[in-house]
């Protein structure tokens, strides 16, 4: 057994590394199809709102940050009715309110290195509650990701023509909102508040690069995502390195060797065209 492994807390953060992995990347490829990769970030920086009011209030930081999360998931969708033309406007304000209240909040709280914790994350102190919510939540995630499937893919090409062929496109929006906003505030704090965006997207980005279809997005998008988390808690644990900001950082590599792999491809393709024998076989 490797050495880090025989420690329990480096055991749980692999636990739970690995499921937000599969519930994150899942989530990913809609909210990048769906246009509205600042959703993360919106959504992350409100979940510091509802820490710093757990901390100032003596609740659990978490239960603040759901609360924050659901909040501010809420207001994205009703902002979005009122501008369906501008429905980007809708993370943009949410995502200036939750920095401007977290900014706010932040600066009434005593202990700082509780709320500096959530900023980057702290993957290997949690605990046990958070270990069986995060559990909890991966399932509900990928158990409706999995039912609602179909849907989702319509909705991630065009709302309208979803709309035309019977999905109920309302619903299925406030309940992808939802899930979003609670794996956000779980995440932020395992992940860490300013590095949940990142995973959200990027690993999606670099798979969009190499898959040539939505399912095969997904699996690449859950692999780019698995790598960067186990090679990030890997190099934290041995080299001492912060986890969250590791992880991120791996994934935004794993989108730029993407990038290489597709342009190889291309040239390769190119190369391996057949050439014409004859001028006149350049006539259509």
């Amino acid at each position: 057994m490797p050495l880090m492994f025989q420690y329990s807390y480096m055991q749980k953060a692999f636990v739970v590394g690995i499921l937000l992995s599969l519930a994150i990347a899942c989530l990913g490829v809609i909210v990048v199809h769906k246009r509205m990769s600042l959703i993360g970030s919106a959504l992350s920086h409100s979940s510091l709102s509802g820490v710093a009011i757990g901390l100032l209030f003596g609740f659990n930081p978490i239960l603040g940050a759901v609360g924050a999360c659901l909040f501010a998931s809420l207001c994205i969708e009703a902002i979005r009715k009122k501008l369906p033309d501008f429905q980007d406007l809708a993370v943009a304000i949410t995502l200036s309110i939750g920095i401007g209240l977290a900014g706010v909040l932040s600066g009434f709280v005593k202990n700082a290195s509780d709320f500096n914790s959530f900023l980057f994350g702290s993957i290997i102190a949690i605990t046990p509650f958070e270990l069986y919510l995060v559990i909890a939540l991966v399932l509900i995630v990928l158990l409706v990701f999995l039912l609602m499937y179909k849907e989702l893919f319509y909705i991630s090409l065009s709302e309208e023509a979803a709309a035309l062929s019977g999905v109920p496109v309302r619903t299925i929006n406030f309940i992808f909102t939802i899930l979003t906003a609670l794996t956000v505030s779980i995440a932020a704090r395992t992940v860490g508040a300013l590095v949940i965006s990142s995973l959200l997207v990027v690993p999606v980005a670099a798979a969009m690069q190499i898959a040539r279809s939505f399912k095969t997005t997904i699996f690449w998008s859950i692999f780019f995502a698995l790598v960067s988390t186990v090679m990030g808690l890997t190099l934290s644990f041995y080299i001492g390195l912060k986890p969250g900001g590791t992880i991120a950082l791996l994934s935004s590599l794993c989108f730029f060797a993407a990038v290489i792999m597709k342009s190889l491809r291309s040239r390769f393709s190119k190369r391996s065209l057949p050439l014409p024998n004859k001028p006149e076989d350049l006539i259509p």
